[in-house]
């Protein structure tokens, strides 16, 4: 995991975004929240899970399948499965040493 700051997300809404094998994060002081961190490490095990590719194919799918049927661009980003997984478990930083393989398939 190498966590990088990057100017160029603070013109975007997000916080955080990871691309394996980096966590790009919008504030400097971000890199002390537990929270945040936690939630795109979920986003690097699940990558890593899928030959980082495989991820980003079922990701972009999800998400334009939730779109299509939602009309709503945030709502769509809420509804997929990595998504729901980080978000369930962002505060339980004991979760990655517990999780099942392939465990964003309870949230599909």
């Amino acid at each position: 995991m190498i966590i990088v700051c990057q100017k160029p997300l603070k013109r975007l809404k997000i916080s955080g975004i990871t691309l394996f094998p980096f966590i790009f994060i919008r504030n400097p002081e971000d890199k002390k929240n537990p929270v945040l961190i936690n939630h795109e490490k979920i986003h690097l095990r699940q990558q890593a899970e899928l030959l980082v590719i495989f991820f980003y194919l079922l990701y972009l799918g999800e998400y334009y399948f939730w779109l299509i049927r939602l009309k709503n661009g945030y709502a769509a980003y809420r509804r997929i499965s990595f998504e729901r997984e980080a978000y369930a478990h962002e505060h339980d930083m004991d979760y990655l040493s517990g999780r099942k393989l392939w465990g964003f398939r309870r949230y599909l």
